[in-house]
């Protein structure tokens, strides 16, 4: 018996070709969480610049330009309309190409820097959301301490692009930094953190003519101001999409703050808002193209109302995006009416 028992394990040699052709197969790579409201273009762009880093660091690059939100860049333009809305009313016509370079620069930089530390003080809350559970941090893939590197480098970044402006604008920027660090933290201690987030992305208004004029004029505040409102009903929008869960998680907006009244209220602060618009306008002297860009504005926030109408989740999400377009108006507004005095 002996002998049969040592020739079984010679027939049974060849186990190991099942082994070698499961190993042929080419493992399956579990493509992380995306978060809900990720633009899927950006998202193909993203990959397409990514496409010959090592595998090695791909993935990480990628994890942290979504943490950086480069793959919605909805925030971005609404950051820069209102940006360069003051440089071309600071300026009086097209502004200098060095404010322009530096500011645009600057508005991405410090979005980025923004939802970076935006998703480190939400570490704990977007797990609990739909809509952000797949955010890097949230999904395990960016650690905490890795987000706050991104925010100081891009401060420090941001930093040195106003270095090359003037004293007064430099100055002005410690307040915007200390604005853009402020906003995550108060949806925790106050019911209006869209009002903080107006100010943080409309710093760059008294900038931008501190830049250009070295001085912030009263038509400068009155656009900051008009600025406020219209982020607070554009971020009032996104915050409806997540409201009842936000309400569980014990997060604090305006959706929340607004209830029931939510549309009456936006609906108030949209005309508000084209009331400022109206007097930014004769301040500045500003002729019929100007008055085009807020006639289709007004229209688009009546559309916007009709898209919220029932408070349906892809139809908030879908007029906060759509808010993109009332800024590049009221932009083409501000350029040709300046164009052709």
């Amino acid at each position: 018996m002996a002998p049969t028992s040592r020739k079984r394990p010679r027939r049974t040699s060849p186990a190991p070709v099942p082994h070698r052709a499961r190993a042929a197969v080419p493992p399956q790579r579990v493509q992380p969480a995306r978060p809900a409201d990720s633009s899927t273009r950006a998202a193909r762009v993203l990959d397409w610049l990514l496409q010959k880093l090592p595998d090695q660091h791909r993935q990480k690059a990628h994890d942290l330009l979504v943490l950086t939100r480069m793959d919605r860049p909805i925030g971005a333009l609404l950051l820069l309309w209102p940006t360069w809305w003051a440089l071309w009313l600071a300026a009086g016509d097209f502004p200098p190409w060095k404010p322009l370079l530096i500011f645009t620069l600057g508005v991405f930089a410090m979005r980025a820097a923004g939802c970076a530390i935006n998703d480190y003080a939400d570490r704990h809350l977007d797990p609990q959301v739909a809509r952000t559970q797949g955010r890097p941090i949230a999904s395990g893939r960016v650690t905490p301490r890795e987000a706050l590197i991104v925010f100081a480098s891009l401060l420090v970044f941001a930093f040195l692009l106003v270095l090359l402006t003037n004293t007064l604008t430099i100055k002005l920027s410690f307040i915007g930094a200390a604005l853009a660090a402020l906003y995550p933290f108060t949806k925790r201690y106050t019911d209006l953190p869209q009002v903080v987030l107006g100010a943080a992305f409309g710093w760059s208004i008294p900038m931008a003519f501190a830049a250009v004029q070295n001085t912030v004029p009263p038509v400068g505040w009155l656009l900051f101001i008009a600025n406020i409102l219209w982020s607070v009903i554009y971020d009032t929008e996104y915050a409806m999409v997540d409201r009842e869960e936000d309400i569980k998680a014990g997060a604090r907006s305006t959706a929340i703050l607004f209830g029931d009244a939510d549309l009456l209220i936006i609906g108030v602060l949209m005309g508000t808002l084209t009331v400022a618009l109206v007097m930014i306008g004769t301040r500045a002297h500003l002729g019929w193209p100007y008055w085009l860009g807020v006639a289709a504005a007004a229209g688009l926030f009546g559309w916007q109302q009709w898209l919220i109408r029932n408070r349906e989740r892809d139809a908030c999400l879908a007029a906060f995006r759509h808010n993109n377009w009332v800024g590049l108006s009221l932009w083409i507004g501000i350029a040709l009416a300046l164009a052709v005095r």
